[in-house]
């Protein structure tokens, strides 16, 4: 393949032009246009290089155009891009399914759904729970987020940007507090608000799931302990209320597992995915026991475009990547080194303040502050360390109910080489050198 040809002119003329053409409501992270990119790093079209640590929020586990990804979905081109797979389904459709049944962290017979975004993925995920239960309510997380769809942005904990100005919103969803610790929600508070919710506005048998992102993508990189999905296992046990893990953000190896579920020992009824899934190709899926799975009559769940035949071949080169790679142990030695590293720029005391700081496997974050040792967010500090890590080339990407995290997503392939380089611009930009 030829090297791509760079669009003409400079990243300000075609800022200008951006905001002259697309909604306002499309936000723009990085004020530079990309050109190219290769596994953890990418070029805009003025030539110049970052280091990627955002991993186009979380698609990117296995880096920009790996290599077997891409012999795929070349393959796949040549055969087919298109033939709708309720109308003449394909094998590479087949073929995902089948693997995810295969890793999905749930016991007996399991059976999949392939569409095209992780809100349609949720969406779904929702409506397998509708029709399995017969139920209505869904309980979903204060900070939790699932989407910009309807119901997603029902179901997301967030109200900024995400419900502002679209209500009024979908019924039948709750939301519960999501435990932090440094913010002093504890476990017992959790599960206190969902008894309180039975008895003050929606009985058990009412409710078709509950809904939680093993790790909070969105919300703030806050990892679900240990306790709660225990606790929300028995409950939803004792009502005959399904489990839904939310992993779009949190799966394929980004934790070191290759499902977060996995580090919990306690298995969920339905899982979604999305993001590194097709490595860089818009596919989604919801994966659960069979007998969920097939609840809903032929043709309730499906879409025109739903498991793409080029997205699915792109998959299947993601599994292998996984398979010959050792990218979960890559995760883990990933997001040792990131949180050596950042629990050693905070010992400093110097810079910018750090806050908490968390991860489980290659899924780490750490907060802004206004002042060494508190805890008071810093959103304006979080903006701030973003802008001076680009114009040093390396891009990182904030989020939180507060705006003042700092999430890094570098995908596993990344060279301990780039993974250390990105690192000290991160800290010389922390620390004002």
């Amino acid at each position: 393949m030829n090297a791509p040809v760079a669009a003409p002119g400079s990243n300000k003329q075609w800022v200008e032009r951006r905001a002259k053409a697309v909604s306002r409501g499309i936000s723009a992270g990085a004020p530079v246009i990309a050109a190219r990119a290769e596994n953890s790093e990418i070029w805009d079209i003025e030539g110049n290089r970052y280091i990627d640590f955002g991993g186009g929020i979380a698609v990117v586990n296995t880096g920009h155009r790996h290599p077997l990804v891409m012999k795929r979905v070349y393959e796949q081109l040549e055969a087919f891009t298109h033939t709708c797979a309720m109308v003449m389904p394909y094998a590479p459709f087949i073929e995902v399914c089948e693997k995810l049944n295969a890793v999905a962290p749930i016991s007996g017979e399991k059976k999949s759904a392939l569409v095209t975004t992780g809100a349609e993925a949720v969406e779904n995920a929702v409506k397998f729970a509708r029709a399995y239960t017969g139920r209505s309510d869904i309980i979903a997380f204060n900070g939790g987020f699932h989407g910009r769809t309807l119901l997603g942005m029902t179901l997301t904990g967030k109200v900024v940007p995400y419900k502002t100005k679209f209500g009024p919103m979908a019924p039948g969803v709750w939301h519960v507090p999501f435990p932090v610790a440094h913010k002093g929600v504890t476990v017992d508070d959790t599960m206190h608000a969902i008894e309180w919710l039975f008895k003050a506005d929606v009985e058990p048998s009412r409710v078709a799931a509950i809904i939680i992102e093993p790790v909070q993508g969105e919300g703030g990189f806050y990892v679900a302990p240990k306790e709660l999905m225990l606790k929300l296992r028995k409950l939803c046990d004792d009502h005959g209320i399904l489990l839904i893990a939310d992993e779009i953000q949190s799966g394929f190896g980004r934790t070191g597992k290759f499902f977060a579920m996995e580090h919990y020992g306690v298995e969920p009824d339905l899982i979604t995915a999305a993001k590194s899934l097709a490595g860089g190709f818009p596919l989604a899926a919801v994966v659960g026991r069979a007998k969920i799975m097939d609840a809903p009559d032929p043709g309730g769940i499906g879409g025109t475009y739903a498991g793409n035949p080029v997205a699915c071949a792109a998959a299947l080169g993601v599994f292998e990547a996984f398979e010959q790679e050792g990218l979960l142990e890559k995760a883990n030695a990933q997001g040792q080194i990131i949180m050596e590293r950042m629990t050693a720029i905070k010992a400093k005391g110097k810079g910018m303040p750090i806050g908490d700081i968390r991860g489980l496997g290659a899924m780490c974050a750490f907060e802004l502050v206004t002042q060494h040792g508190g805890n008071e967010p810093d959103a304006g500090g979080a903006k701030a360390l973003a802008a001076k890590c680009l114009e040093r080339g390396l891009l990182i990407l904030t989020c939180g109910v507060y705006a003042d995290t700092v999430r890094m997503l570098t995908p596993l392939t990344a060279s301990e080489m780039i993974l250390n380089e990105g690192l000290d611009v991160l800290e010389s930009a922390i620390l004002g050198n």
